[in-house]
């Protein structure tokens, strides 16, 4: 293995890549159900990789960890503000009960069975599966005033807690989420799953990528006019503005006729209609028949969104809007969804609409470059990130993160890692809000949490890794059963309160939003699978951006209180 230890010497960014790749391939072999992950398995392969002997120079761990926490808090930012209300009180409790009696789990476990403050942390990492903890509990440690080979240790101990606990981590959050909630409910998931999707009088369909309506509610056909008809087109267009349909292209005689508002349609006339399904259902006893085909009347559609800035619709209901716009003003546009801060509202008579809400419109070209002028500005779509807004999060974070305060004798601060991951909340809000400006595309922000939580779990391996195994020779078993009770008893205790002080009376919901207050993915992917329906998708969303925040800290906290 000497020329392994020198390659490595030379070049240490081989080790690095070397774990990330076979210990992402590790983490997909499926094991049952479960499958350990690249961030387990990428650490276990650093360990191993670390027996020949690897330095890496500490700069880097800061700085993938740096990234990967400020992304995590800028894709939760709008999600984690918007969920701060009356309407998601359960869940607000929810995340908090879980995060306060992991904490308490923790320190009460490491008292007892002698662990130390590096110990601590990683068995909170681990068994809470909140993997941001090894940052957070690292930076605070580092600020201890400790000697640099005991902040080494304590740091490498971080590393050690995690390994050991990691796996029943997620296993354990599956059992509870998946097994054991449904007994306590006496319901079964996909049960309360179905009902719940029953009982929605109106909610808002919301498509995943790559998906489509089988039948849309927007569609165009080529008719040929009957002989009935001596309506003008804006004579039609008006009687039907109820659904919305809209002449787009005309042909008679064999030549295209410019299409205008007084232009009466006339027998064997060709036209292009586009226009709601039920527009057009209503619209088809005045056609002939309908035509496949014909040359020259190809129109291309496209969909935008807009955001509004023109003050004129700020506070205005949708409905005041669709009966006070002027016909030509929206004359060929369908509104198809809103947004606001990334949340999919009803297009409903009674929904307001707000300065800063993301309006998506479909139609021509023309058409949607002339309404989006009127209302507001189009964002257009970017693979670029705009590098003065992520370095500009990343300085007020860390500096965040520099700030310390006292409680006696206890040093009590954020970090690096608390401090990046509070400014990523607050800069992706601010982007929500004001989209002209911050843009950071969702590949952009997945790639540097992957890479950046990955490549740091790999670092404290590569750092650690030798003195990782002598500590799990010495403790690996008790580690591991504090890991275990650090698991299930915090998510049991929160299921328990869930059930008869927060009074959660549908086992999907309650499932999304107990494995979203642990961060728990992989108990999320099976209470999916069970649900069979998107139902627990929205009470996990609001827990999993609330844990991430609420667990993340509990890293100096621990080192605190240890």
């Amino acid at each position: 293995m000497e020329w392994l230890h020198h390659l490595f010497a030379r070049s240490p960014e081989i080790a690095l890549f070397l774990s990330l790749a076979v210990g992402y391939y590790v983490g997909k072999i499926q094991f049952g159900k479960f499958q350990l992950g690249g961030v387990a398995g990428s650490l276990l392969v650093a360990v191993l990789v670390s027996q020949v002997g690897v330095s890496v120079d500490p700069g880097v761990k800061s700085i993938l960890f740096a990234l990967f926490i400020y992304a995590v808090g800028y894709e939760s930012g709008p999600q984690f503000f918007n969920s701060l209300g009356k309407q998601s009180i359960r869940e607000i409790i929810l995340a908090a009960v879980l995060a306060i009696t992991g904490l308490a789990t923790v320190v009460i476990m490491a008292k007892l069975f002698g662990l130390d403050k590096g110990l601590a942390a990683g068995v909170a990492a681990g068994g809470l599966t909140q993997s941001a903890i090894i940052g957070t509990a690292g930076d605070a440690i580092a600020k201890l005033g400790l000697a640099a080979d005991e902040v080494k240790r304590l740091q490498g101990n971080v590393a050690v807690g995690y390994a050991v606990t990691y796996v029943f981590g997620s296993f354990g959050a599956i059992l509870v989420c998946v097994n054991l909630l449904p007994r306590l409910m006496g319901r079964s998931i996909k049960e309360d799953a179905v009902r719940a999707e029953a009982a929605m009088q109106s909610g808002v369909q919301v498509l995943a990528p790559g998906q489509q309506e089988a039948a849309p509610d927007l569609i165009g056909r080529i008719y040929q006019i009957g002989d009935h008809t001596t309506l003008t087109i804006e004579q039609l267009e008006k009687e039907h503005a109820a659904h919305g349909i809209t002449i787009e292209r005309l042909k008679r005689g064999g030549k295209i006729i410019e299409v205008a508002p007084e232009l009466p349609l006339e027998a064997g006339d060709i036209v292009l209609a586009v226009g709601r399904r039920q527009a057009m259902i209503n619209v088809v006893p005045m056609f002939s028949k309908e035509l496949y085909g014909i040359e020259g009347m190809e129109l291309t559609v496209e969909r935008r969104d807009v955001v509004l800035s023109n003050k004129e619709y700020h506070n205005r209901t949708v409905g005041d809007i669709r009966t006070n716009t002027a016909l030509q003003v929206k004359h060929g546009i369908y509104v198809v969804q809103l947004m606001r801060m990334g949340k999919v509202l009803p297009l409903q008579e009674k929904t307001v609409v707000q300065i800063g809400d993301v309006v998506s419109v479909f139609g021509s070209e023309q058409d949607v470059k002339r309404v989006s002028s009127l209302i507001g500005y189009v964002l257009v779509p970017s693979a670029k990130t705009d590098f003065v807004y992520l370095g500009a999060g990343l300085v007020v974070g860390l500096l965040v993160g520099l700030l310390t305060a006292r409680v006696g004798s206890i040093p009590l601060t954020l970090g690096s890692g608390g401090g990046a991951l509070l400014s990523g909340l607050l800069f992706g809000w601010l982007r929500a809000k004001r989209q002209t400006f911050g843009a950071m595309p969702t590949a952009a922000v997945q790639i540097l949490k992957d890479l950046g939580l990955a490549g740091f779990v790999v670092v404290v391996g590569l750092s650690s890794g030798l003195q990782a195994v002598q500590t799990v020779k010495a403790q690996g078993l008790t580690l591991f059963g504090v890991g275990v009770v650090v698991t299930i008893l915090p998510l049991v205790l929160t299921m328990l309160i869930g059930r008869y002080v927060l009074r959660y009376e549908n086992t999907a919901v309650f499932a999304g939003a107990l494995s979203g207050s642990r961060s728990a993915n992989p108990a999320f992917g099976e209470v999916l699978d069970k649900a069979e329906n998107a139902i627990p998708t929205v009470p996990f969303a609001i827990t999993y951006a609330l844990a991430n925040v609420f667990l993340t800290l509990l890293g100096p906290l621990i080192v605190a209180l240890v």
